[in-house]
C-alpha cells in the first residue's frame, strides 16, 4: 500500500519539525510548509491525501488556504487551532474543513484523528467509499425525498435533476440521514458514525456540516429537533 501523503502547513518552526518527525515515525510521508502561499503551491504540485492547516499563517491564513483547497479538491482537511473556543474553528469548518484539532495536541491524538478522517475517505486501509463493510450502511439504490435524489451506490446526489457537489464528509452525513428519514439522530450519534469518534467530540463539527449540507440540498430538508438533534424530512 502506498504511503499516505500529508501536507502540513505550520509557521512555528519547532511545532512543524517535531510534528513532521512524529508523523513520519508513524509511516506518513509529510510535506511541511511554513506559510499559506507555499502550502497552496505544494498542494497543487503534490496533491496530498490529506492537509493539516494551522489557522494562523503568514501571507495567507489557514481558513483562506482551506477555502482555496476546497475550491479545487475534496481532499480531507484538518484545521489546527490554538484555542478551542475560537471563532476560527467555526470559520475553518465553514470554509470546508472536515475536522479540527486544538493546540497543543498530543501526537497520538493527532495521528488517531488523521486516521479516522482517512478511513472515512477510503485511505490508509479504510474501505473504499468509507461505508463498505458497515453493518448499518444504507441499502444500495436511489432514495427519493421530494426533489432530492440520493444514489447510495453511485455516491451521487441530485436536486431537481441537477447534480449537487458534496464533499465526502457531507455525503456520509447525508447517507446517515437518508438511511433513516424522519428519525432523529443525535449529534453524538452523528459524531460516532460520520466522524468515527469513539470518544466525545465537539458538536460544532456536526452543526456546521449540517448547515453546509442544508445550503446544498435545501434549508428545509433537514429539521432541527431542539434538545435532541436533527432529522431528514421524509
Amino acid at each position: 500500500m502506498a504511503e499516505t501523503h500529508v501536507l502540513f502547513v505550520e509557521d512555528d518552526d519547532v511545532i512543524r519539525e517535531a510534528t513532521q518527525l512524529a508523523l513520519e515515525r508513524d509511516g506518513f510521508m509529510v510535506t511541511a510548509m511554513p506559510d499559506g502561499l507555499s502550502g497552496l503551491e505544494a498542494f497543487r504540485a503534490d496533491r496530498p491525501d490529506i492537509a493539516l492547516l494551522d489557522v494562523m499563517l503568514p501571507g495567507m491564513d489557514g481558513v483562506s488556504l482551506c477555502r482555496r483547497i476546497r475550491d479545487e479538491s475534496t481532499v480531507p482537511v484538518i484545521m489546527l487551532s490554538a484555542r478551542a473556543d475560537s471563532i476560527d474553528v467555526v470559520l475553518g469548518l465553514e470554509a470546508g474543513a472536515d475536522d479540527y484539532v486544538t493546540k497543543p495536541f498530543d501526537g497520538a491524538v493527532l495521528v488517531a484523528r488523521i486516521r479516522a478522517v482517512l478511513r472515512r475517505f477510503g485511505h490508509a486501509g479504510g474501505p473504499a467509499g468509507g461505508d463498505a463493510g458497515r453493518a448499518d450502511a444504507p441499502v444500495g439504490g436511489v432514495l427519493v425525498f421530494g426533489d432530492l435524489e440520493v444514489d447510495t451506490e453511485g455516491m451521487e446526489v441530485r436536486k431537481g435533476g441537477a447534480p449537487v457537489g458534496l464533499t465526502p464528509t457531507e455525503m456520509r452525513l447525508l447517507l446517515e440521514f437518508s438511511s433513516a428519514p424522519g428519525t432523529v439522530l443525535s449529534r453524538d450519534k452523528l459524531l460516532e458514525r460520520v466522524w468515527d469518534y469513539g470518544w466525545g467530540g465537539d458538536t460544532r463539527v456536526v452543526d456546521v456540516h449540517v448547515q453546509r449540507l442544508r445550503t446544498k440540498i435545501g434549508q428545509d430538508r433537514i429539521e432541527t429537533v431542539r434538545g435532541f438533534g436533527y432529522k431528514l424530512k421524509g
